[in-house]
């Protein structure tokens, strides 16, 4: 399960600063939930502080559970754990860009076993195979990202954000350069993995009328004046965005 209240962000300096606001989240595993909201508003900053690659600052609660074992990472980033974060972050996150993000010296079946073996795990062949199959990688496995289209290169992302089994999947605008056709197949493939291997995951998507064909709950941007009615902001918290259900 993955829990946090009054999360902050201050991207800039001065009148130029923009503060992003998560008031409250919680996702269960099998959830996958959208974030959504105009260009610039913040949703990616919003998932780098989720994903830890951005301190927040100011978190209130931040819990994650992953095989039944809890983690106080709102401690964590408040002491500055630096070391414990990094590797909660390489065991129980997984990332997929906006471009893929693939290693392009490596052919599509190596960028997939990537994180099992930057942990000094063996890959679970179980896994590994429903993962190609699912996702119709079995043709491209030899081949390099150069030789793959956009939406191959995708596909190969998203097994490769899986593979080492996190608790929780961070995807950031993964169907941005794709047709309406592939953007809701790997959609429908993305959220059918996540949700069979009990995973969670946050999406950020531009495209509307793709969450609202899956159904899928949404994290929404609001002014801050607008969502000042629905939750208390953060001390010291002024103007910005707010992420809101």
């Amino acid at each position: 399960m993955l829990q946090i209240k009054d999360l902050s962000v201050v991207r800039g300096q001065g009148r130029q600063a923009h503060h992003v606001h998560l008031p409250q989240l919680e996702l269960r595993p099998g959830e996958v939930m959208a974030v959504t909201g105009e260009s610039g508003c913040g949703k990616s900053t919003l998932l780098e502080a989720i994903g830890l690659l951005l301190r927040p600052d100011q978190v209130g609660q931040y819990h994650l559970s992953d095989a039944g074992q809890q983690r106080d990472i709102a401690m964590l980033l408040n002491n500055n754990q630096q070391a414990e974060l990094a590797n909660i972050r390489a065991r129980q996150i997984g990332f997929v860009l906006q471009n893929g993000g693939l290693l392009p010296f490596l052919n599509v079946l190596d960028n997939i076993r990537l994180p099992s073996q930057l942990l000094a795990s063996v890959p679970d062949k179980a896994m590994l195979s429903r993962v190609i199959d699912s996702l119709k990688l079995g043709p491209l496995l030899t081949r390099y990202p150069s030789q793959l289209s956009f939406g191959e290169r995708q596909r190969t992302a998203f097994a490769r954000a899986i593979m080492h089994r996190p608790a929780l999947v961070l995807a950031d605008e993964p169907t941005a350069a794709l047709d309406p056709s592939n953007a809701q197949q790997l959609f429908s493939l993305f959220i059918d993995l996540v949700r069979h291997e009990g995973m969670m995951a946050l999406v950020v998507c531009h495209d509307w009328p793709l969450v609202q064909r899956f159904s899928l709950p949404c994290l929404i941007a609001r002014p801050d004046q607008t969502a000042a009615s629905q939750a208390e902001p953060p001390q010291q918290a002024q103007g910005g965005t707010w992420f809101v259900l």
